[in-house]
């Protein structure tokens, strides 16, 4: 068991050496992996009413908006399942950005290995 970890731990401090945006890609994904729970939507007050307020949880599907009572001892626990779709979709836009950069970087820097080929007259 200690030399499979040693593996993976000196494969993984090894790639990220050459790959400096490696390790944060993979504190990324370990961040996103952290979120268990989450909703899409935003928590919206209806109305108040004689016991305090009334919600709703708005949210879209495929350009649908859609719409449901939160009961108020929901309320805590839905908006901590909000915030937590949103950090994800902060996470993904992050990890996403990072890929792109180095899918960039890789193919320009392939660009400027190769040579033209000369033209024979």
């Amino acid at each position: 068991m200690r030399i499979s970890v040693a593996i993976v731990y000196a494969y993984t401090y090894t790639t990220c050496m050459k790959r400096p945006q490696a390790a944060q890609t993979t504190q990324l994904l370990q961040q996103i992996a952290q979120i268990h729970y989450m909703e899409p939507g935003k928590l919206c007050v209806l109305r108040q009413g004689p016991n305090g307020p009334y919600y709703n949880l708005q949210w879209r599907e495929q350009g649908k908006a859609f719409s449901r009572y939160v009961p108020a001892d929901e309320v805590e626990v839905l908006a901590q399942h909000t915030t937590n779709y949103q950090t994800f979709q902060n996470l993904v836009d992050q990890y996403a950005q990072l890929i792109i950069e180095r899918t960039r970087a890789e193919r320009a820097a392939g660009f400027k290995k190769k040579t033209p080929v000369p033209k024979s007259s």
